[in-house]
């Protein structure tokens, strides 16, 4: 041995740090993304009922009676001193969650995550590098799967490596005293040696002893842990995207699965819950991996449906050998295969799992499936109160007496999930309140640099349009040239509780919906639940966007009331939602001090741009918007009277002057000149079928506005041998904006305000013209502007466009190339309006299936390739829900007239000289007439007198 003289301790220190340093930038890639939290992880929303405290308990007991003093760490299944680093993460999610159950104090949460991470901290690492596979939980030693010492160790799995860095942001974001202490801990491993070329790498140790990285995970899986990553700044761009796949069909039902199978790999790729589950709670599914979440449900459904078994399969321990399963939906090319890690089969051991019958129970709520398979097992503890049990085998309908932490685990993670009101785990802005002190010997470690590398959207991009976005599932935040995860979030308190609120709607219903159109409207208000903003009380226009319109607030009170007139939702959800809409639209800022501005951040109700950017003095305003929001409002005065005081005092704030001009409704832009000052232009509005519908909103509320309303000549355009308007015949303007003819402004207009004469003229060919081209090309088509996920982000599907017919255009006029889709919700309205049409049959039976449980319905599927169009939006959902309305009230108009004008609104028209440009007569200037045709709405020329002297 060569003799090394002692060094001095200074540059010891020195040579320490220098090599400290070295390998945090070497292995510490500076892209993170980190979590975000909306609610306090203490905020108990939704707090649990005294049936779920029992299952909070009696999970929490497994890690109680399985805890290990000596290293703090737990047993991975009952009595077996063994854990692998994603067993450490279960436990970890589970101390968190009992922590804000109060299934254990501070000060036990604090000792338990002192020991834990002090003895994590001086893991021997396999290779110096990273954590072994497995340890023995009683001693921290490395060990093999016997649990029998190994010196080299096993190697490492970058999906356990994965899934404890998820379970490291929970706790530095829920407890920020351990922040520095676990920094310090990812800083010392080697993070960066299981990631290569955008994926993630396992270690291995083969027979002669020599290390081999083998690229880990499968769809699901895979990407469950590159979100891991993520968070913590390492970037795996491959592994978190969907790709590849391919779907197979299963019980009549396409499953998407990883074409990367045992025979071709040496790895199997099958498809089971928990991943999904997983990724549910803690992160939030969303786009394709929340399609895909409720198709392998509801596969498990199907197979229930046709065999009586209930079916909820993933992977888990069993009570004999070969002790733990891969149950699942397919593996390896089979259906329903149960089978080893070595791909050997074990049918007879196939079970319903504990775990997995929860989780689907917590994220799909509404699911009368989910909460079937529930039953079966939410009793399923041990006599012993040890914990729950794995499952039920299918074959011997015998307990799984297996007990895990696995199980036990994921069960208090739901309920704690479940708790904070179906909040994602990850997915939010605020810190906790956790105030324990982390040990003394806490290792902080210094954190790399955060650049925020947002990029700004284009000028005149859509509001529905998000900027580009990191290759992510996680809810994208709105695009801006700040860190939005600075955004503040609002509180709005809700106005105060109207006098006698009604316990529905004054709308008579013709019939009640069937069980069919129940699960489709239930579907659809699912959106809302989703996309509800619980401290401002909006909604965003977009699943993807934190923004909203006056449009598709406007889309959000008309959806309520269709819900609250179905019974989709109690009196007392509707009374709570309308009076926090009602209170956050009198917190808006005005644009100008007139009106509302065009677009606003959901969660700050400050001012966006389109591309959600901040505009502190906003963007102007559109009388289009204003319209959609003023038919909402009258019906909810008309089929609602209790809350007309609240409503009038909102729109009297607002001033009219320059929205309503010459007998035309107007709308306000905002530019920037050569010399940089901002300009105010207020021009007509002309685009088709919107114009005239928010005419006749105005004229509900006595605004003479009779040049925009429906009538006089339009241009048309020969398509399938019909003709389709284009534009109206006008001199007032000579704006070329927006030349295409879709059908969405058609439909509301007929749904809310029936079809009079003049509007029938136009509706009529535009419908009888995609019927035609049906009959012809055998193509399903309903026309419309749909918002998708991805680049454009917007398709218009025209009937007409810049020319051509069906064509599908972007926002910017520019053709999309087989960007055509078939709309979910014009398929419901036309069907709604048109029930004995053949073709709505067919059109309605295409689009019915096309919604996600946990979202709302899609936007719709695209024409050429059948394929759904990822997307949803308070508007799809809110016209299918008033589709349905429509059905069951004799498909009568759902816009009602009101019975009284006495109210303060018609008092300050009376008033006149208001200064804000009210209507100079108080009378409405349309009516609501019957003849041999149905009902409608017509612009009324002769005064409606004033009713006076009723209370």
């Amino acid at each position: 041995m060569i003799y090394k003289p002692p060094q001095p301790k200074l540059l010891r220190w020195i040579a320490l740090f220098l090599v400290g340093t070295f390998l945090q930038l070497l292995f510490y890639i500076p892209t993170p993304v980190l979590s975000q939290n909306s609610n306090s992880c203490s905020n108990i929303t939704a707090p649990l009922t005294s049936e779920e405290q029992t299952y909070a308990r009696g999970a929490w007991q497994y890690f109680v009676k399985n805890y290990q003093p000596a290293t703090g760490f737990t047993n991975s299944t009952g009595g077996y001193p063994s854990g692998t680093l994603w067993d450490m993460g279960n436990y970890l999610m589970a101390l968190n969650a009992a922590r804000w159950l109060n299934l254990t104090d501070q000060a036990d949460f604090d000792n338990r995550i002192n020991k834990f991470l002090t003895t994590l901290n001086s893991l021997k690492l396999f290779e110096d590098a990273l954590p072994n596979k497995v340890y023995n939980a009683a001693t921290a030693k490395m060990v093999d799967y016997g649990n029998n010492p190994v010196e080299q160790g096993l190697g490492w799995s970058a999906l356990d490596v994965g899934r404890i860095l998820a379970a490291f942001d929970v706790i530095r974001t829920c407890h920020p005293q351990y922040n520095d202490w676990l920094k310090g801990i990812v800083a010392k491993w080697q993070v960066a040696r299981s990631l290569k070329d955008g994926e993630l790498f396992g270690a291995i140790v083969l027979p002669d002893k020599k290390t081999l990285l083998v690229q880990e995970g499968r769809l699901g899986y895979e990407e469950y842990a590159a979100r891991g990553y993520q968070l913590w700044g390492f970037s795996a761009t491959k592994a978190i995207a969907l790709e590849p796949f391919k779907l197979v069909e299963i019980n009549g039902v396409q499953i998407p699965v990883d074409t990367r199978d045992f025979q071709s790999t040496n790895a199997n790729n099958y498809v089971v819950s928990e991943s999904y589950i997983l990724d549910g709670i803690e992160f939030g599914l969303q786009g394709k991996l929340a399609d895909f979440a409720a198709r392998v449900l509801d596969v498990q459904k199907r197979r229930f449906d046709t065999t009586g078994q209930l079916t909820a399969v993933t992977e888990d321990n069993i009570d004999q050998a070969p002790y733990f399963l891969y149950n699942t939906v397919y593996a390896n090319g089979v259906n329903w295969a149960t089978i080893t890690d070595g791909n050997q089969p074990y049918p007879q051991f196939r079970s319903i799992s504990t775990k997995a019958a929860f989780g689907w129970r917590y994220l799909f709520p509404d699911n009368a499936y989910a909460q079937k398979v529930f039953d079966a097992v939410k009793d399923l503890r041990s006599p012993d109160d040890s914990g729950y049990y794995a499952g039920i085998y299918e074959e011997s309908k015998q307990p799984n007496k297996a007990l895990t932490g696995n199980t036990n685990g994921l069960i208090l993670e739901i309920l704690y999930y479940k708790s904070r009101g179906n909040h994602p785990l990850i997915a939010s802005t605020s810190a906790s309140v956790s105030i324990g002190k982390p040990s003394e010997n806490a290792s902080p470690a210094t954190p790399a640099n955060q650049a925020n590398s947002t990029v700004k959207p284009s000028e005149n991009a859509s509001l529905t349009t998000p900027a580009n976005q990191p290759n992510s599932t996680v809810k994208p935040p709105i695009a801006t040239p700040a860190d939005t995860s600075k955004v503040m979030e609002v509180t709005v308190p809700p106005i105060p509780p109207v006098d006698s609120p009604q316990a529905s709607s004054n709308l008579k219903l013709d019939r009640p919906l069937t069980v069919i159109e129940r699960r489709y409207g239930e579907a659809a208000w699912r959106y809302f639940q989703a996309n509800y903003h619980s401290k401002s009380g909006l909604i965003d226009d977009r699943s993807d966007f934190k923004g909203a319109t006056l449009w598709g607030l406007g889309d959000y009170l008309a959806a309520l009331h269709a819900a609250r007139s179905l019974d989709i939702i109690t009196p007392k959800e509707f009374d709570g939602r309308t009076r926090h809409l009602l209170a956050a639209l009198t917190k808006l800022p005005l644009f100008g001090g007139e009106l509302p501005s065009r677009s606003y951040d959901t969660r700050s109700l400050q001012p966006i741009d389109y591309g959600g950017n901040p505009v502190a003095e906003g963007n102007g305003w559109s009388a289009l918007d204003l319209g959609r929001m003023l038919a909402a409002l009258y019906n909810l005065k008309t089929c609602h009277s209790e809350y007309t005081a609240a409503v009038d005092k909102i729109v009297l704030d607002w001033s009219y002057l320059r929205v309503v001009r010459e007998g035309i409704v107007s709308s306000a832009t905002v530019t920037k000149n050569q010399e940089g000052r901002y300009l105010t232009r207020v021009n007509p509005e002309i685009r088709l079928g919107y114009e005239e519908y928010a005419a006749r909103a105005f004229q509900l509320w006595g605004f003479n506005v009779e040049r925009s309303a429906v009538g006089g000549e339009y241009q048309t355009a020969s398509v399938e041998g019909l003709k389709i308007p284009i534009q109206r015949h006008r001199t007032d303007t000579n704006s070329k904006v927006n030349q295409y003819t879709v059908s969405n402004p058609f439909v509301l207009y007929a749904l809310e305000f029936g079809l009079d004469p003049q509007m029938r003229s136009l509706f009529e060919p535009i419908f009888q013209a995609q019927a035609e081209r049906y009959r012809r090309t055998g193509t399903f088509t309903a026309s419309a502007t749909t918002l998708i996920d991805r680049k454009p982000y917007t398709v218009h599907s025209t009937i007409t466009g810049q020319g051509e017919p069906w064509v599908a255009l972007g926002d910017d006029g520019q053709p999309i190339p087989k960007g055509r889709l078939v709309s979910t919700a014009i398929a419901f309205a036309y069907n709604a309006l048109l029930p004995e049409n053949k073709y709505t049959q067919q059109l309605l039976q295409g689009t019915t299936d096309l919604y996600n449980p946990l979202a709302g319905f899609y936007e719709g599927f695209y024409e050429t390739t059948g394929k759904t169009a990822v997307g949803f939006t308070s508007s799809t959902n809110s016209v299918i829900l008033q589709s349905l309305l429509y059905n069951v009230t004799n498909r009568q108009p759902l816009i009602r007239p009101t019975t009284t004008m006495n109210s303060l609104w018609w008092q300050a028209v009376t008033e006149g000289n208001s200064g804000r440009g009210l209507p100079n007569i108080a009378a409405q200037k349309s009516k609501l007439i019957s003849d041999s045709s149905g009902s409608y709405w017509v612009s009324d020329s002769e005064k409606t007198d004033l009713v006076t002297g009723a209370k």
